[in-house]
């Protein structure tokens, strides 16, 4: 992968020198923005290492890893209009809100940037297709499925959710509501909401124990949120007695189930997610492929996703880990 950076001209250039110099800049790298839902977030940064990977692979690509510093629309519109401005050739998203990003994302993509959207997905008018990490239905079902297993006899479980406004965590949720009637005896009898703020995520599971001292589980669709939960739980000294699980990541969750706060939780792997979409990104970039029902986008060794009428597909079935495999799994990701 070539990496240049020009701050400055060499004295004595000609203008029509260094216009040369930038044309062939613009031509030896391909600019992919991987723009996530805040930095500072493992998962994410996990997925830029794969992103990274991919760049590596292709050759000749520049990855821009950016985010806002908090989960917010607002953050995010600013980033994708600094985008547009430096020129970006393709924009993959993972979204704070489906439709508060279409105007912005429809500039970039007027301006002929490719924009798709990638883990939390983008209304269909401001992206060329989106990249779910899984079947939102698998997931659904994989989430709630991960309390019932150790609530034979059912029991009460509550949902830690990022932002309300968070495309794929209301999609999950949706999911795994539709699903309750396979698991009897399982009552959710609260949702609250961390924003993907530690701090937050830390209170609202410490809210729930108070609200709900019959409480069995914790589902947390949201790798934040899950740790934050965790060590909530640990630290009421409720390990073993209240079961985090949702989705995490096993670097994060090593403690938890080696405390018994966690018994076990699911993710896909973040690093093959940034891979993709980097891939999926570059050859719609490129028109090696197009983004419309049926088309078949390849994603170098992730093999390939066939779009459906949504210009959607998904990348792979949610992994489960515990404490079989989280040595395996901690020093990866």
């Amino acid at each position: 992968m070539k990496r240049r950076t020009f701050t400055s001209l060499v004295a004595g250039l000609s203008l029509g020198a260094s216009l040369l110099g930038t044309s062939a800049m613009a031509q030896d790298n391909m600019r992919i923005a991987l723009v996530v839902k805040a930095l500072g977030i493992g998962f994410f940064e996990a997925a830029a290492e794969g992103a990274e990977e991919a760049a590596t692979e292709l050759g000749n690509v520049e990855i821009i890893y950016t985010g806002p510093t908090d989960t917010t629309a607002e953050g995010q519109i600013e980033v994708i209009n600094s985008l547009i401005a430096q020129g970006v050739d393709a924009i993959a998203i993972s979204a704070n809100d489906p439709d508060a990003l279409v105007p912005a994302l429809k500039r970039a993509m007027q301006r002929g940037i490719t924009v798709i959207s990638w883990d939390s997905g983008v209304a269909e008018d401001g992206r060329q297709m989106h990249l779910n990490p899984s079947s939102n239905a698998l997931i659904g079902n994989m989430i709630i499925k991960l309390a019932a297993d150790h609530l034979p006899d059912g029991g009460e479980v509550a949902v830690l959710s990022a932002s309300a406004t968070a495309t794929n965590q209301n999609i999950w949720i949706e999911e795994m509501t539709k699903v309750m009637g396979n698991y009897p005896g399982i009552n959710v009898v609260s949702t609250v909401y961390g924003d993907d703020l530690a701090d937050k995520s830390y209170r609202e599971a410490q809210g729930l124990m108070q609200s709900h001292p019959d409480l069995d589980a914790i589902i947390a669709p949201t790798s934040v949120g899950i740790v934050a939960a965790a060590q909530a739980v640990a630290d009421a000294g409720k390990a073993g007695e209240i079961n985090v699980t949702g989705l995490g990541l096993p670097s994060e969750m090593a403690g938890a189930i080696e405390s018994g706060a966690s018994k076990s939780f699911a993710i896909w792997n973040p690093i093959d997610l940034g891979y993709s979409a980097t891939m999926i990104a570059h050859a719609l970039a490129t028109e090696a492929a197009t983004a419309e029902p049926g088309s078949e986008i390849p994603m170098g060794r992730m093999g390939s996703v066939t779009l459906d009428d949504t210009n959607a597909a998904a990348m792979a079935d949610p992994f489960v880990y515990d404490a079989s495999n989280i040595d395996q799994f901690k020093s990866i990701f």
